[in-house]
């Protein structure tokens, strides 16, 4: 859903100038790609900060307005993790929803022209995938101590030779997953709708952004389930 003027790109070449060598280009570029996500991973973070300090500070007993929208939103997620990880998961809440408002605003954020979603970046999914994996594991200790590493070795003792080169496999491939599988679907539509802006600008790219907004919602969705299903587990007793 990138469109093919960003407002942060024109904003960096307004201060390096307009480059004159093919070594200056290189360079804008460099400059651009790098500052780029976590430029507007920062703006993401400080919408969604302004957001709640604003809903904090208008609470009602009778919600109205914008905190009529989220409590139901609020509820649904909390409803989610009760059913998905227990009354324990409740503790993880904050985790939870943080990653979920995030990826959300990130990816729906590109529907507006000239703003990039941070989603679409390998390093920004990176980082949200591998604080999901560490937690997993902080959870797990923190829950059951040194027997958490009983989840690696499998039901009976003498499997685990084989079960434990399997189980840790599976667990390093999660946030590779994590990451692979919200980059792909973001940054694919993306290209998608730019060849449909390139071809036929007017009109015809509308059918791909209102699926993009379908895509926004189910990626969000399955990355939130995928951390609650990983810490649940955490969680469990091993057998």
């Amino acid at each position: 859903m990138t469109h093919p003027f960003v407002f942060f790109d024109w904003v960096v070449q307004l201060f390096l100038g307009t480059p004159t060598t093919p070594e200056e280009v290189e360079h804008v570029h460099h400059v651009v790609e790098m500052l780029r996500p976590v430029t507007y991973t920062w703006l993401v973070m400080i919408l969604l900060v302004l957001v709640a300090l604003l809903v904090k500070n208008n609470i009602k007993m009778v919600p109205t307005g914008l905190q009529n929208f989220l409590e139901p939103v609020i509820d649904g997620i909390e409803n989610m993790i009760e059913e998905t990880m227990g009354h324990k998961g409740m503790a993880y809440f904050p985790l939870i929803a943080t990653i979920a408002f995030f990826i959300l605003t990130s990816n729906l954020i590109a529907l507006i022209p000239g703003f990039y979603p941070p989603t679409a970046n390998l390093n920004t999914n990176a980082a949200m995938a591998l604080t999901v994996f560490a937690m997993t594991h902080i959870v797990g200790i923190k829950e059951h101590g040194i027997g958490y590493f009983k989840h690696f070795c499998g039901p009976v003792i003498w499997l685990a030779p084989l079960i434990i080169p399997i189980e840790l496999v599976g667990h390093l491939a999660r946030p590779l997953s994590l990451t692979l599988r919200l980059f792909g679907n973001m940054y694919g539509h993306e290209i998608v709708l730019m060849i449909f802006f390139g071809l036929v600008p007017f009109l015809v790219p509308l059918p791909m952004m209102l699926m993009g907004v379908l895509v926004a919602f189910i990626q969000t969705f399955v990355f939130m389930l995928l951390a609650m299903i990983y810490i649940a587990g955490a969680l469990e007793e091993a057998h």
